[in-house]
């Protein structure tokens, strides 16, 4: 019998597969915690330099008016107001007679800050606060955000390779191992390059695991099911970013707040016992008495009676495909061009779903609030596929998600160049309007890009596609930074 036969024999989703769709689903909730975390321990609070303490009283104030420059902070969603200036501070010289009646010229200079005091009522501490990436450093937080990036791209790609030559189980396992040690050791680094190295790394994990969990999942599954499989896939990375905005919320400390979410991960190395190889990756190397094994072992745990043997010698999808590797692309035309347009697709999703994670503190108003509701924004995105996606199809799915998200995004530049404060609720409602656009898109492309794919390079080619995604999401933080 042909591969997807098998399933109507061991059942399309039964007992046991849905036990090990969670094992192998769980780990993306805390890939969607690492995406999503530079938006809490690199967010730079509101500040100033720092003349020793904060204002004590009105001749205090006085003399912070004569050593710190005021700016006028001009922004139509958030008012006008003055402030003191974030990088300056100001110096008055001033000679005087030798009986000291007569005061001579005085002069005001101003020099760069080289101390700041940090607002904390949003955060007690973040990386930005204790290393001071503020000002002449301020595009280090943006370097940082592409490291991991950086790090995602090189996951995604490279542990997409391993998946397809030496197996998912293995390289699921040298990316939680990874995700473990960066992630833990990120808490005690005091250094800007080496928490710029660690979070590279653990963008390499979280580059490899959301590769290999996906195709996981969807070989583990009958046809009937990918899609549910693939949708609710997406919804537990909703369910993480959820999880990140609680316990930001909870724990204002960034060294804290990584190393609770980070310890969790340690759970994932017990794998090695509890979840098989993929089946369909057996079968495609040609390994079938091992894969008979696992699915005879699936459809007694299912309950399901199997005949004497699972898979017959009707290798046709190993035996047609055994020497196609991700280079073959290439000697297709059309298929190139497809896939061409599909990475294309991808970087584009990419860079709008990141931009509006990461651009939630500009937005205004209580940061937690904005990316709590950005966060609903993403998982309604992620429910409104299910029903539509079997039912009118992947691509209409996919336009309109992609034309509604745009329109909504283009809108948002009237009430920021036009409107006034109170109409600041217009810009923060457009935007996640958008995010639920770009959301759907994302649920959608990555599912029609699985199933585009052959099994023998599924895991490379996605690997290829999120390698584009990750040249979004690279740019991401540096056109978030534009406008501040």
């Amino acid at each position: 019998m042909a591969y997807d036969d098998v399933f109507k024999v061991i059942g399309s989703f039964g007992r046991y597969q849905k036990i090990l769709y969670l094992l192998q689903t769980l780990p993306v909730v805390f890939t969607a915690i690492q995406a999503c975390l530079s938006v809490f321990i690199l967010f730079a609070p509101d500040h100033r330099c720092n003349d020793t303490s904060s204002i004590l009283d009105h001749a205090h104030h006085q003399q912070s008016n004569q050593s710190l420059p005021m700016d006028i902070h001009i922004h139509s969603s958030i008012g006008e107001g003055l402030r003191y200036t974030k990088c300056e501070v100001m110096y008055h010289y001033s000679n005087s007679t030798p009986g000291g009646s007569t005061p001579s010229n005085v002069s005001v200079y101003s020099s760069e800050c080289r101390r700041w005091v940090f607002d904390t009522s949003e955060f007690d501490n973040t990386f930005v606060t204790q290393e001071n990436l503020v000002c002449r450093k301020k595009l280090h937080r943006t370097h940082a955000t592409m490291a991991f990036m950086a790090g995602f791209t090189v996951g995604s790609l490279g542990i997409g390779i391993i998946s397809d030559r030496f197996g998912r189980k293995p390289a699921f396992l040298i990316s939680a191992a990874l995700h473990i040690v960066s992630n833990t050791v990120l808490t005690w680094i005091v250094d800007f390059w080496v928490f710029s190295m660690l979070r590279f790394f653990s963008g390499v994990s979280v580059g490899g695991l959301i590769g290999t969990t996906y195709v996981m999942d969807l070989e583990l599954v009958g046809p009937s099911m990918r899609m549910l499989a693939g949708t609710v896939y997406m919804l537990f990375w909703g369910m993480g970013v959820l999880l990140l905005a609680l316990m930001a919320y909870l724990i204002r400390d960034w060294r804290w707040l990584n190393l609770v979410l980070a310890l969790p991960t340690i759970f994932f190395l017990s794998y090695y016992w509890f979840v098989p190889e993929s089946t369909r990756w057996l079968v495609v190397r040609g390994k079938t008495t091992k894969a008979e094994k696992i699915l005879r072992g699936i459809a007694i745990k299912n309950n399901r009676h199997c005949p004497e043997r699972i898979l017959t010698e009707d290798h046709s999808e190993a035996c047609s495909k055994k020497g196609v590797s991700l280079l073959a692309v290439c000697s297709s035309q059309i298929f190139l061009f497809r896939s061409f347009v599909i990475c294309l697709n991808w970087l584009v999703v990419a860079c709008v779903f990141s931009g509006l994670s990461l651009n939630v503190s500009n937005l205004g108003g209580d940061v937690y609030l904005n990316f709590f509701l950005t966060s609903i924004a993403e998982i309604i995105g992620f429910l409104l596929c299910m029903p539509l996606l079997d039912r009118v199809g992947r691509k209409p799915v996919y336009i309109i998600s992609l034309m509604s998200g745009g329109i909504a995004l283009v809108l948002t530049i009237f009430p920021i160049l036009y409107g006034q404060p109170d109409l600041h609720w217009v810009t923060v409602l457009l935007s996640l309007v958008g995010k639920v656009g770009s959301s759907a898109a994302f649920a959608t492309i990555f599912l029609y890009s699985a199933e585009f794919f052959p099994t023998i390079i599924r895991n490379s080619a996605l690997g290829v596609a999120n390698f584009s995604a990750r040249v979004g999401g690279m740019l991401a933080p540096y056109i978030v930074d534009l406008q501040t």
